[in-house]
């Protein structure tokens, strides 16, 4: 008999530009998952401090980057070492996705794959692309490139099970906006994981986050194409061959692996290795380089 894993995928209000109280949050979504059974809680794209979506609407915004800064999450800091606590005192996998505050004082977007032991390593921005693929005692939660081919093919090579896909809170919107895309959508969003489930042949948590009337007007984003409508959260659980296993959550609503690759399976010889394959460099590139004029 196969064995079965009980997930939480959160889609919950962010608190925007506010590391504490988002920090807070996220432990309590922690706690109740484990409450009700779960083993694992995968959180949306930038669920800490909330997704930076002005950048759909003006590049730049010197007033809302500086205060994001400031609220983004260090990995090795307090906050992230609260967030661990809680992920041991409930025996949970915690993927969290968040913003990542460098010693420099930048951001980059990041995700965390903390294991019940309490191992936090980042994910998809992080330094070693191996990062995209932990080993737990219940299976492989990952979270890489939904959209680069390289990034996704490196990241199935790596044998995962279940696939943590994080997305911002897109609305049921238009494409024919002013600047839409149809893939920046629910529907879009939707549409790139159940194509990553039947690629990879994993489990597909597809988590998306919602969005308030309060934080539109705190990110000034009522002309944008992320969170410029209210809801956006659209969470659910897709089957190895694209079908959803559970419906969709309404938008402002909180709250057979191996069958399948015997007919597809885009890692084995149906790649035809012989002609093509990926190379992958692991050096990890510094940003200054220091030469030693001896040698």
């Amino acid at each position: 008999m196969a064995a079965r894993l009980r997930v939480a995928i959160t889609q919950s209000e962010l608190v925007y530009l506010d590391l504490k109280a988002s920090i807070k949050k996220a432990c309590r979504l922690v706690a109740e998952a484990a409450g009700n059974g779960a083993k694992l809680v995968a959180f949306p794209e930038c669920w800490v401090p909330g997704y930076p979506a002005w950048i759909w609407a003006r590049p730049v915004d010197t007033e809302l980057q500086t205060r994001y800064i400031y609220n983004a999450l260090p990995v090795e800091s307090e906050a992230m070492d609260h967030v661990k606590a809680t992920a041991r005192e409930n025996s949970m996998a915690v993927m969290l996705g968040f913003s990542e505050r460098s010693p420099t004082d930048s951001f980059c977007i990041s995700q965390a794959i903390i294991s019940p032991a309490v191992r936090a390593r980042r994910a998809f921005d992080g330094p070693d692309l191996l990062d995209h693929v932990a080993s737990i005692d219940f299976g492989c939660p990952d979270h890489g490139g939904q959209v680069s081919p390289l990034l996704k093919y490196h990241t199935m090579a790596q044998g995962e099970a279940i696939h943590v896909a994080m997305w911002p809170p897109l609305a049921s919107v238009p494409a024919d906006r002013p600047g839409g895309l149809w893939r920046m959508t629910a529907e879009g969003c939707q549409n790139l994981s159940q194509t990553y489930a039947v690629e990879s042949v994993a489990y597909v948590l597809h988590s998306s986050a919602v969005c308030s009337q309060q934080s539109i007007d705190l990110l000034r984003m009522e002309q944008g194409m992320a969170c410029s409508e209210l809801g956006g959260g659209h969470s659910c659980v897709i089957a190895p061959d694209g079908r959803h296993l559970t419906e969709p959550l309404d938008g402002d609503e909180a709250g057979a692996v191996m069958a399948t690759r015997g007919f597809l399976d885009v890692i084995g010889h149906y790649t035809r290795p012989d002609l093509l394959w990926l190379g992958v460099d692991k050096w990890k590139r510094e940003v200054v380089v220091r030469s030693d004029p001896s040698q």
